[in-house]
C-alpha cells in the first residue's frame, strides 16, 4: 500500500521530528510503501489552506496514495466541517486515512464514527480555547489594561526639518529609529 504523512506545528520554532519519527515507524511496522513526505512549518490548524496540505492533496487527488497517516487528526485540521469534508474526499477517492495516536482508521465503520466523534470534540476544544481568549482581553480592557504594542512618541516637527534639510523618508525613518510608513503618516498628518 503507497502512503503519505502529513506533519504539522503551528509555530516556526518546533520541530515536526516527533510526528514525523512516529509515522515512518507506523509505515514500516505495516509494511506501507511511504511515497512522500508532507510537513508544514508555521502553519496554523485553523487554516484550511497550507502549502503542503495543498500539495498532498493535489497529489492525492491524482491517486498517487492509497493511504494518508497523520500522527493526531488536529495535526491535519481542527474545523470539523474541513475535516470531514477532507474525509469524504478521501472516501470518494478510494484513499484510507489513518491517525496514529488516536488509532482510529477510516477503513472500518467503527472508524468512521470514532472520527466523527473525535473532530467534534476538538473543534469544541478549539471554540473553548478562543472564547478564554476572548474573555481574557475583554477583562484586561475592563481594567484599563493597554492592549497592543504600544504606541510611541514622533516628533513631527523633527521628520519635518529633516526632509526639509533634503533628507529621504527613509533616511529620516533610520535617523529617528521609525518605520518608513510611520514618517510617511507623520508628514501627511503635518500637511
Amino acid at each position: 500500500m503507497k502512503a503519505a504523512i502529513y506533519a504539522r506545528v503551528s509555530t516556526k520554532d518546533q520541530s515536526c521530528e516527533l510526528q514525523l519519527r512516529d509515522l515512518r515507524a507506523y509505515c514500516a511496522a505495516r509494511n506501507l510503501t511511504l511515497l512522500q513526505e508532507y510537513v508544514d512549518i508555521g502553519q496554523s490548524g485553523a487554516k484550511d489552506s497550507r502549502p503542503m496540505l495543498n500539495d498532498m492533496m493535489a497529489e492525492a487527488r491524482k491517486r498517487k496514495y492509497d493511504a494518508i497517516i497523520v500522527w493526531r487528526f488536529d495535526r491535519f485540521a481542527r474545523s470539523t466541517k474541513h475535516l470531514l469534508l477532507a474525509l469524504e474526499e478521501f472516501r470518494s477517492l478510494g484513499i484510507q486515512f489513518i491517525s496514529y495516536q488516536e488509532n482510529i482508521d477510516t477503513t472500518s465503520p467503527l472508524g468512521q464514527a470514532l472520527f466523527t466523534i473525535v473532530s467534534a470534540v476538538a473543534q469544541l476544544e478549539r471554540d473553548l480555547i478562543k472564547e478564554r481568549v476572548n474573555a481574557g482581553i475583554r477583562c484586561a480592557k475592563a481594567a484599563g489594561k493597554q492592549l497592543g504594542r504600544p504606541r510611541r512618541i514622533v516628533d513631527a516637527e523633527m521628520i519635518v526639518a529633516l526632509q526639509a534639510s533634503g533628507s529621504s523618508l527613509r533616511d529620516i525613518a533610520t535617523e529617528l529609529g521609525l518605520g518608513y510608513g510611520t514618517v510617511r503618516a507623520r508628514l501627511k498628518q503635518v500637511s
